[in-house]
């Protein structure tokens, strides 16, 4: 299992397409070169303004490895203001660990479910009946967030997965309705 970073950004109105378009140019390769796993990035269908995504790290000491490779090297240095430029918030990170997750090629919806259940022992229950291993299931990593320039959600122990699922019996954090992003849109 790996330590994945689930992130929402919300974004200035009309400027997802073009933090995508950046996105795909020059932050995947940028990453990737450093050592960090790109996974799913996704337009939220329900939120014009959303743009979601994962990257994972084998382990706490390698993201933060990772992590300070890129944000000091010059991809990041060199479109960093432009990024910044689309964006509202960046911080709706949750640490979390599990395999990642990237859609199936052609996908053109992904759902994905964020919940807090009352007890680890119900969650477990209730997703042995309902999940399978391509629901790619995430539980909080609870290690402490090593690179604190880039702030993540703590205080939550939260189950997330992808895929459509029965719904859990307690009331889910999120439910999101995800369009894939291809190099080609």
């Amino acid at each position: 299992m790996s330590v994945v970073e689930l992130r929402q950004y919300t974004l200035h109105p009309g400027a997802r397409d073009a933090l995508i378009d950046l996105f795909e140019r020059e932050f995947v390769t940028g990453q990737q070169a450093v050592g960090i796993t790109l996974g799913g990035r996704f337009r939220d269908l329900d939120h014009p303004d959303r743009f979601v995504w994962l990257r994972a790290f084998p382990d706490m000491a390698h993201r933060r490895r990772a992590l300070e490779a890129f944000y000091t090297g010059p991809v990041w240095r060199a479109h960093r203001d432009e990024a910044n430029a689309t964006m509202i918030d960046s911080d709706d990170v949750l640490l979390l660990r599990g395999p990642g997750f990237l859609p199936d090629p052609g996908a053109t919806e992904v759902q994905a479910t964020i919940c807090r259940p009352p007890t680890a022992t119900a969650f477990d229950a209730w997703a042995d009946r309902h999940l399978h291993p391509r629901h790619a299931l995430h539980r909080t990593e609870h290690a402490v967030n090593d690179f604190p320039r880039l702030p993540v959600r703590t205080g939550l122990d939260v189950r997330a997965w992808f895929g459509p699922s029965e719904p859990p019996p307690w009331p889910p954090l999120q439910r999101l309705r995800l369009a894939p992003v291809t190099a080609a849109g």
